[in-house]
């Protein structure tokens, strides 16, 4: 992993692609247990660069930001364009919550991802759709979120339960860890459908996951309501909603990374702390980017839910 190194004056000046940076206190601990610097996330998200861009490229971000480390909870920024440089690409949208137009920052290029780990993201929380396609997702998403009390293994049983009911839709699926607790499924679309045709497709099939697996599994959002259980999570395929884009580190003890997998992989023994800052890259170099197809051909709705009997 390369080490970003700093003045004595805490201030770093970098160029990348012609873009001048100023990095600033990069020896502050970012992760105290494993003795991980800001510096040393930088540099991550300098060599992981080639792999991470694709999945954030043209994409709104929501900022989270941790410029005090993971022990401080951090805070969320998404109306941050404006006080970037003048390179920083950016995205208006309306929100309804706040009655005002927020200004995205879109991550196109390594030197705009360095400024956003420079501001404490740890992680990167993309749009499921782009610019250019904004009221389009490229991809419908299933969380697979569990409680405190359930055993990773019972989150790979829900994800292959995942898999089983797309496989019988017909549709192509891919999943990748969470990088904290859990397990992300992916279902390309293309950008063919709109978000509620997306999100009425998810709810299908989490209802189905819910059916076969009733004693662990729930729909119910409420975390009080929901117990021990876990939360089949299909509210993500909402314009806006966001999830650690794959290969981004997590703000968790242990520096996990949100990593792709292969199905085969999907089974009991798998856990997120197996992926991390220090063995991403040689992982990445060996299978290569198995998570690609997402952003390729969409899968087809219409067949999928005819084949599931909808």
């Amino acid at each position: 992993m390369m080490v970003v190194k700093e003045s004595p004056a805490k201030e770093t000046l970098v160029r990348i692609n012609r873009r001048s940076l100023c990095l600033t206190n990069l020896s502050k601990i970012y992760f105290p247990q494993e003795k991980i610097t800001k510096g040393d996330v930088i540099a991550y998200y300098n060599t992981m660069a080639d792999h991470i861009l694709p999945y954030l490229k043209d994409r709104p971000l929501s900022l989270k930001r941790n410029p005090n480390g993971i022990t401080d909870k951090g805070f969320y920024h998404k109306d941050a364009a404006d006080e970037g440089p003048a390179w920083i690409k950016s995205f208006d949208e309306y929100a309804e919550s706040s009655q005002k137009v927020v200004n995205y920052i879109v991550c196109n290029d390594k030197a705009t991802l360095i400024y956003l780990a420079n501001l404490g993201c740890i992680e990167m929380n993309p749009w499921n759709s782009t610019v250019r396609t904004p009221d389009k997702p490229t991809y419908l998403m299933i969380d697979i979120d569990p409680s405190e009390k359930n055993t990773f293994d019972q989150v790979v049983s829900v994800a292959q339960a995942v898999q089983e009911v797309l496989n019988r839709a017909g549709a192509v699926s891919f999943c990748k860890t969470s990088g904290a607790t859990g397990l992300h499924v992916y279902v390309p679309l293309n950008a063919r459908y709109t978000y509620e045709v997306a999100r009425e497709f998810a709810h299908i099939v989490a209802t189905l996951v819910q059916e076969q697996l009733p004693g662990i599994t729930t729909l119910e959002r409420s975390l009080r309501k929901r117990g021990n259980k876990i939360y089949v999570d299909y509210l993500q395929n909402s314009k806006g909603q966001t999830l650690a884009s794959a290969y981004s580190l997590r703000p968790v003890p242990g520096a996990t990374v949100s990593a792709p997998l292969v199905w085969k992989e999907v089974k009991s023994g798998l856990h997120p702390s197996q992926f991390t800052i220090y063995n991403i890259e040689e992982r990445v170099k060996k299978l290569g980017d198995v998570f690609y197809m997402v952003l390729r051909n969409g899968n087809n709705l219409k067949g999928c839910l005819k084949n599931l009997g909808y």
